[in-house]
């Protein structure tokens, strides 16, 4: 049925139509038409963050947890380019984003008009789609487009760029959402090659040293996809890994996890990646974050790669089967393949598993307990065994902490970790936790973050005062941007170039002047009660936990190393990890 409406009220319009309870954004000249009609209803709920960055990145949790697409409105020129930041990010990680960006009128697009950029211009590399609208006739459409590309095949983030003359003008509103079938353009594979499905469960079939790599692809195609691969997992009893994007899909208390691989994985994930004779990359990338040095990448195995993305098969990594489908179908047509044919794994597949077993014994998370300083690592100990048993999401910012997260707190379902992995962006956590906060009001959501990277966007504790959220950030402060204090430690000298912070605010009064709950702890004993108080605290909360100042992240697979030459905290003499990083000098480790 088509009516009458402004374009304004097309954007609220479709907005409903696409099932969007919830807009992050930031009101300016270009979009006060769409931000007039926000006022006159009550169906949509808008909140007003304090920078469009913090927008972007609330829309990002607010997808992450939820699966479902992540709207932000913002103005034109800075109001836009603020976005890029979270536009990017959203696009590495794919993540579903919908930005509607504001826009000089038509007339003035071309004359450096104020606050006019070519918005459609900068976000082409950072976005899946991007669309100007310079006719009224043509918004309905692409508005409902906007929503079905952002969340269709593989996810990412789109702007649909409106200028303000369009927005005052009226047309013909049509509610029906585009039919993928009759999209003209965009038809990204479902159903996996069957014969290449067949060949991959062959292949499995015949491995002595398998081992399942899977990434964000899982979690992105929904909650049966996860499920599929715990099944397919417990049928095989194959070994399985995960990138940072991926923990959760495969719980963490799972008999046959391994634990994250990549530079900072766990000793047996990188082990059994390097020593396997078939992979099977479930959703992942090969991104150099878990690669190493390509040329020592696996070098004796059969690889299998499953991606909705064909872009993303052999761009990285050459692989004997590739597989473009949704991982979802994929898997259920992989173990029905498995069924209907009654296979069963290779007897040597045991003897595999007791060498991981050998390699799980190795404590690599290891690190030295001391009595009167708080090590990072026990903090998140402690944070992790206070949240059994509750309904969690957990978001990080980026560096030490991300990683300490990822390694020390398990994660059992999917979409219960908020971080930014590709881009990784410094003042992700926060605004992340917000988003996931407005769309899971009833659960705990906590932001793991550094005393640097808060920072970034800790003007966003102002957003969760005045909607009444609850968000806690659990600050690890050792007042140093703590990875990049380490890499200069370890690959420069121990030259600590400008990442220590000399003036830090004080985290309690500045939540205090927020209208929040601020917490410090200086020592071990005091955790376990300091944290309870954060958790039962009704509003939000800055948790300053001062830990110690020179602890650095282990395992780590040095720079152009191979996953067997991984650095262990129990090796990590100086002597060690200069011959690991073929640097003269000692590191201070």
């Amino acid at each position: 049925m088509e009516r009458e409406m402004t374009g304004a009220e097309m954007v609220l319009q479709a907005f409903r139509d696409q099932g969007v309870k919830h807009v992050f954004g930031y009101p300016g000249g270009a979009v006060l038409p769409i931000y007039d009609e926000l006022i006159q209803q009550d169906d949509i709920e808008h909140i007003l963050v304090r920078h469009e960055q913090g927008a972007g990145h609330a829309a990002e949790g607010y997808a992450r947890s939820t699966g479902k697409a992540g709207v932000a409105l913002v103005t034109s020129g800075p109001g836009a380019t603020n976005m890029v930041t979270a536009l990017t990010d959203a696009m590495l990680d794919s993540i579903p984003l919908v930005c509607i960006t504001g826009q000089v009128p038509t007339n003035l697009i071309g004359t450096d008009a104020f606050q006019e950029c070519d918005t459609v211009g900068i976000t082409r590399p950072c976005t899946k789609h991007n669309w100007l609208v310079k006719r009224i006739e043509d918004l309905p459409r692409i508005l409902h487009e906007a929503f079905y590309v952002a969340t269709s095949g593989r996810p990412g983030p789109v702007v649909v760029d409106v200028p303000k003359d369009v927005q005052f003008a009226t047309g013909k509103y049509e509610s029906r959402k585009p039919n993928p079938s009759q999209h003209l353009s965009y038809h990204p594979p479902m159903k996996g090659d069957l014969n290449a499905i067949r060949a991959a469960v062959q292949l499995l079939s015949t491995a002595r040293k398998p081992v399942f790599y899977t990434g964000g692809g899982v979690i992105n195609s929904g909650p049966a996809a996860s499920q599929l691969l715990r099944e397919l997992v417990r049928m095989t009893g194959v070994p399985v890994t995960s990138t940072l994007m991926g923990l959760g899909a495969y719980p963490a208390s799972g008999p046959e996890w391994l634990g994250m691989l990549g530079m900072h994985g766990t000793y047996e994930a990188n082990m059994a990646m390097h020593d396997c004779d078939v992979m099977i990359c479930i959703g992942a990338r090969f991104d150099d974050r878990i690669t190493g040095r390509l040329d020592a990448f696996s070098p004796d195995s059969k690889k299998v790669h499953i991606d909705i993305d064909p872009s993303s098969i052999n761009k990285v990594v050459h692989v004997d089967i590739p597989i473009v489908g949704d991982i979802g179908y994929v898997l259920e047509d992989m173990i029905r393949v498995w069924r209907s044919s009654n296979m069963k794994m290779r007897k040597e597949v045991q003897e595999w598993k007791a060498q991981v077993n050998q390699w799980r014994a190795r404590n690599c998370l290891a690190y030295k307990e001391n009595s009167s300083v708080i090590m990072p690592q026990f903090a998140l100990q402690r944070l992790s065994e206070a949240l059994k048993g509750k309904d969690y999401y957990i978001s990080t910012e980026v560096g030490q902490h991300q990683m300490w997260a990822a390694q020390f707190l398990g994660f059992e379902e999917p979409n219960r970790f908020l971080t930014s992995g590709g881009f990784g962006t410094m003042g992700y956590g926060l605004p992340a936790a917000i988003g996931a906060q407005v769309a899971n009001p009833d659960s705990l959501c906590i932001n793991v973050a550094g005393d640097a990277s808060i920072l970034m966007n800790i003007q966003e504790m102002s957003t969760a005062v005045q909607h009444g959220l609850a968000p806690k950030t659990f600050i690890l402060n050792n007042s140093y941007m703590g990875m990049v204090r380490q890499w200069q430690q370890l690959l420069h000298g121990n030259r600590l170039s400008h990442s220590y912070t000399d003036s830090l605010p004080d985290f309690v009064k500045l939540a205090e002047a927020y209208g929040a709950k601020g917490i410090r702890v200086t020592k071990p004993h005091e955790l376990d009660h300091a944290i309870q108080e954060m958790i039962e605290t009704p509003g939000p909360v800055l948790f300053d936990c001062c830990v110690a100042q020179l602890a650095n992240c282990f395992p780590m697979i040095p720079s152009g190393k191979a996953h067997n030459e991984m650095l262990l905290p129990d090796e990590a003499t100086d002597e060690a990890v200069a011959n690991a990083i073929g640097k003269e000098g000692k590191a201070l480790v």
